[in-house]
């Protein structure tokens, strides 16, 4: 039975489904709120919209908001998180446009939507919604520290945006089908609009992040397992201080380190290297001693969607051996993603 946690967000109240807005987004890693409904949320969205510059595509119809509204869709959500979470002004446009095709916005950004002058003005005139899933609830204490029931499992990356929400969905689905009693707990904009609760960690005051990563995944059953989303890197220049406070509140038993095939350079800071899959697991375990000193790497999850099939399962064992850990490709599957999870449920040491 999932144990409630405080969140701004009822998804039954969000008007579905969605047209995913891609703004004007060259990099497909920028656009992982529309990839991740689309993966996760499919039977939620109807098309896609975007600027005439765009050159990331989900693979859904390209709809105007009129045509989409026609489709069905009753809000318009921005499936874009640039860098610094901004919305440009040569966005503004089109989201009115969205506006008086009678579509709901529904943003994740750092800049709130209802900050946006003109399109607070549209959405009055016009009697439609202006809906920022980025706000954390209210009244979030300082981390206390102290050890709560139940199992918990944290993904940690390499870098951001890289497969650590989509791991902890697959092994949220995958507990859950073992006859498991497991939730998927959302950190960001995505996860909150697929799992329809969560914490925004990245928006809470720093003081009460570790706080809030205590709230998300509150006491419970001996045999409960929250799965709880990722956030940033630990080495990351920007964003290691999220990824911190989300491992000490979170107090793991188990950690997946989630990193990408290939990749060598932090995703926006192309002058800091990468750090390496062992060096990761090493700075993870000896953070998250600090509030769990049982908590243990169970595996690794590599995201080898740029790889064939056979260089793939090659990479996958390759790595495993080198690690002496289960390495998995989620979205693949297969005997290797059986043997993560089943480190994960095992009751080791580190």
């Amino acid at each position: 039975m999932q144990t409630a946690v405080p969140s701004s967000l009822d998804a039954d109240m969000l008007p579905q489904p969605y047209l995913l807005f891609l703004g004007d987004t060259v990099e497909p890693s920028y656009a992982k709120t529309a990839f991740g409904l689309r993966d996760w949320a499919r039977d939620r969205c109807v098309g896609e919209f975007a600027c005439d510059t765009a050159q990331v595509t989900t693979g859904l119809p390209f709809l105007s908001p009129a045509q989409a509204r026609q489709a069905g869709a009753r809000a318009m959500v921005i499936g874009v998180a640039n860098p610094g979470g901004r919305i440009p002004p040569t966005w503004i446009p089109l989201l009115i446009q969205a506006l008086e095709s009678g579509l709901d916005l529904i943003g994740g950004m750092h800049m709130r939507l209802s900050g946006i002058e003109p399109l607070r003005n549209a959405a009055r005139a016009l009697g439609r919604r202006l809906i920022d899933v980025r706000d954390p609830p209210p009244h979030i204490p300082v981390a206390s520290g102290a050890k709560r029931t139940g199992n918990r499992l944290l993904t940690v990356g390499t870098d951001c945006a890289l497969g650590k929400k989509y791991t902890a969905l697959a092994l949220t689905r995958a507990f859950r089908a073992r006859g498991i009693d497991a939730d998927f707990r959302a950190t960001g904009q995505t996860g909150i609009l697929i799992a329809g609760a969560g914490i925004p960690m990245d928006a809470v005051v720093a003081d009460f992040a570790a706080g809030a990563a205590e709230t998300l995944s509150p006491d419970a059953d001996a045999a409960h397992w929250d799965v709880i989303e990722g956030q940033g890197s630990l080495s990351h220049p920007a964003y290691a201080g999220v990824s911190l406070a989300l491992l000490h509140g979170s107090q793991p038993d188990v950690i997946v380190v989630c990193h990408e095939y290939g990749r060598d350079r932090v995703l926006g800071y192309p002058h800091y290297p990468l750090p390496s899959i062992e060096d990761t697991i090493s700075l993870a375990l000896a953070l998250g001693v600090r509030t769990n000193p049982a908590t243990r790497c169970a595996g690794v999850s590599l995201n080898t969607a740029g790889l064939d099939h056979v260089t793939a399962q090659r990479v996958l064992a390759a790595t495993a051996e080198r690690l002496g850990l289960p390495v998995a490709d989620p979205i693949r599957g297969g005997d290797a993603f059986t043997a993560l999870v089943d480190a994960c449920l095992a009751r080791g040491v580190r």
